[in-house]
C-alpha cells in the first residue's frame, strides 16, 4: 500500500494512537474524469483553497463535481495495530462516515458521531476513527 510524500495528494489524513494500539488514515484525490490531467481539488481564489467549498473542480479544465458525489468515490487506505490484539495489517475501506453512538467519558451520556468504521482482520472486532471533535 502506497502512503502519500505529501498533502497536496491527500483529501484526508489523519495519525491517530489509541490506548494499546494506533491507525492511520489517508485517501488520495482522483484525477479528474473529464481531462485526466490534474487532481480534483477544493477551488482556489487568491491562492487560498476554499476549505469549506461543496464542490471538487479540476484546476486544469474547470470541471466541477459536487463535494458528495467526489467523496463516495474515494477509498480510504488504513495502516494500523489493532487495540484489542495488537495484530498489526493494512485495509481499504470506502470513504463513507457512518453515525455512530458512544458514551462521552466526562457527561457519560450517549453521543452521536461520525466515524470511518473498520474491522481487524485477525480478531474481527471494530475499529473506529472518528470524526475529531471541537
Amino acid at each position: 500500500m502506497r502512503e502519500p510524500t505529501s498533502m497536496q495528494e491527500c483529501v484526508y489524513y489523519t495519525d491517530r494512537i489509541f490506548e494499546k494500539g494506533k491507525a492511520k488514515a489517508w485517501v488520495f484525490k482522483e484525477q479528474c474524469p473529464k481531462c485526466g490531467k490534474a487532481l480534483m481539488g477544493k477551488p482556489v481564489e487568491k491562492g487560498k483553497v476554499k476549505i469549506r467549498a461543496d464542490e471538487y473542480v479540476c484546476p486544469e479544465c474547470k470541471y466541477t463535481v459536487p463535494k458528495q458525489e467526489y467523496e463516495d468515490s474515494l477509498t480510504t487506505n488504513i495502516k494500523y495495530v489493532c487495540p484489542h490484539c495488537q495484530n498489526s495489517g493494512e485495509t481499504q475501506i470506502p470513504y463513507k462516515r457512518k453515525k455512530v453512538q458512544i458514551i462521552d467519558e466526562e457527561t457519560l451520556k450517549k453521543t452521536s458521531v461520525e466515524t470511518l468504521r473498520f474491522q481487524c482482520s485477525s480478531c474481527k472486532k471494530n475499529i473506529d476513527i472518528t470524526k475529531k471533535m471541537k
